[in-house]
């Protein structure tokens, strides 16, 4: 250990950890199967997979949180046992949770000793604490005021507290779970730079990202997992994209959306100055006005928490509005029930499908009919016609292409792809005018995400209005055909996609409008 290279941080560096043989059990699931893994310093290392492809079990071994059933962890050619994440951070090793792990109510330097030993007792040493951050925010170009709350960070400084967070615990080797999830393309291409330092600095990063541009962009290798199962290790400089899919799949997929020239029709979707509030009483929406013709995707872009699930709730009648007009086709949405917004023929996929689309102790059959559960068709004299309730489910499982051992299976036994799959089919089944899509691939393999892509540029062709509302960029520039803006609940803008470049998206997405952007609503 004394001829260790000594990181700018001030830490040992990790020449290698190795995961060799890895098998981790759960009731009736093999997690991971003989998987084998190893990363390098100096080196990002990609994992791929899909839900439940194991990526997330794995790295919960090599930080502490499971232990292997079967396998060795090699720390620099010894063998380890890592019995806790107190264990991991000792011998070096960090994660940076998709979801940030601090108090809000505390400042950056009170988080980031927190849980640590203080040299002044029960009192915390934040001198000693504040002038170690300033070293490392200098030392990797990570921009962190030690004094601020957190509640006062945007989410792209917060993400920079975690890092130094782990640093100051003595990180040589990243763990980064989805860590592009929620930051804007400015804030990404700065965490980047900052990763890509800590990189040539001798760290050891392991990526794990859905977002396949990113791997081909930063990534040195890719290590991509099926089923619990090593599909293979490939150098990034080897591969493409579409390889890359073909391997967590299993199958090509198609990643060129074949847009049909589609005149828009008349507004049908009208949003004129709508104002709400969110569950803690403080304005979420103020004065949104926007419209989404027939034939139509208007893809709502913006970081989460401000104001997207208020404003697809309010359109679906699930949240009163304080002030402003919803109309379609010209008549008026405003103030409807659930119910009304329904026969009006708005479809809406939520954000939550567990919790505002689906129950989950219902069956597949069950839940596919849970909007017209009082038609004729489906029942009479508060009695069920099971034989069309059956037939009607079964046509819909196979029209949509949902995986389920039978339509009496429970929602909570299927995939996540496939639960939102039900949803897709009950709503687009009831051939809607308007479709609020909030979310609508949030938590769902790759494969599935093209499903529902492909879907709902179906819908578009047949006429329907789509508000398509999605923190993935990728995913709003691939199917929309106008993009809007929203930030701290207003509207920034609105540009056709032909002109919209992740510059000027992000810049609105962090509250700035580009001087060369005219917005048009």
């Amino acid at each position: 250990m004394t001829d260790k290279q000594i990181l700018p941080s001030g830490h040992p560096r990790i020449d290698s950890l190795e995961m060799r043989g890895i098998v981790k059990r759960f009731p009736g699931v093999l997690a991971n199967d003989h998987v084998n893994f190893d990363v390098r310093a100096g080196e990002v290392h990609a994992l791929l997979g899909e839900n439940g492809a194991g990526k997330s079990t794995l790295m919960k071994q090599l930080y502490g949180l499971y232990h292997p059933d079967e396998g060795q962890i090699i720390f620099d050619g010894e063998p380890r046992v890592i019995h806790s994440p107190k264990d991991a951070i000792q011998l070096g090793i960090g994660m940076i949770h998709q979801h940030f792990m601090l108090v809000d109510s505390l400042t950056v330097a009170e988080n980031v000793a927190l849980g640590l030993p203080s040299t002044r007792g029960m009192m915390t040493d934040i001198d000693r604490v504040t002038k170690r951050i300033c070293e490392l925010a200098e030392v990797y170009g990570l921009d962190v005021e030690p004094d601020a709350y957190i509640w006062q960070l945007s989410v792209g400084q917060q993400q920079k507290v975690e890092i130094i967070k782990a640093l100051y615990r003595g990180a040589a080797l990243l763990i980064l779970d989805e860590p592009t999830a929620v930051l804007t393309p400015q804030e990404v291409d700065d965490f980047f730079v900052t990763l890509t330092q800590m990189a040539k600095d001798g760290h050891a990063l392991i990526f794990i990202s859905h977002k396949l541009h990113e791997v081909m962009a930063f990534t040195h290798r890719v290590t991509v997992l099926r089923d619990g199962k090593n599909v293979g290790t490939v150098n990034t400089v080897d591969t493409n994209k579409n390889l890359l899919a073909e391997m967590m799949v299993g199958r090509p997929l198609n990643f060129i959306r074949n847009y049909k020239t589609i005149e828009c029709g008349k507004p049908r979707l009208k949003v004129e100055n709508l104002s709400a509030l969110s569950d803690r009483g403080v304005p979420a929406l103020k004065n949104v006005s926007f419209e989404v013709c027939a034939g139509e995707v208007l893809g709502l872009a913006g970081v989460s928490g401000n104001g997207q699930p208020e404003l697809a709730q309010v359109i679906a009648g699930l949240r009163p509005s304080t002030s402003g007009k919803i109309m379609i086709d010209d008549e008026t949405l405003t103030g409807s029930t659930p119910m009304q917004v329904i026969e009006k023929g708005v479809a809406y996929i939520p954000e939550k499908r567990n919790v505002d689309g689906l129950i989950k102790e219902f069956s597949v059959s069950e839940n596919l009919i849970l909007r017209d559960l009082d038609r004729e068709f489906y029942s009479k004299n508060a009695f069920l016609n099971m034989n069309n309730i059956a037939k009607r489910s079964a046509d819909l499982v196979k029209t949509f292409n949902v995986k389920t051992p039978s339509i009496d299976t429970p929602i909570k036994s299927l995939s996540g792809g496939n639960a939102q799959k039900v949803i897709l089919a009950r709503e687009i089944s009831r051939q809607p005018r308007v479709l609020i899509a909030a979310q609508p691939t949030r938590g769902v393999d790759i494969g599935a995400t093209e499903y529902i892509h492909e879907r709902i540029i179906e819908q578009r062709e047949t006429g329907t209005a789509t508000l398509l509302i999605s923190e993935d960029l990728d995913e709003i520039f691939a199917l929309s055909d106008r993009i809007a803006v929203i930030f701290h609940g207003e509207i920034m803008g609105v540009v056709d996609r032909k002109d919209a470049t992740l510059q000027s998206i992000g810049l609105m997405m962090a509250g700035e409008q580009p001087p060369e952007t005219q917005a048009a609503e």
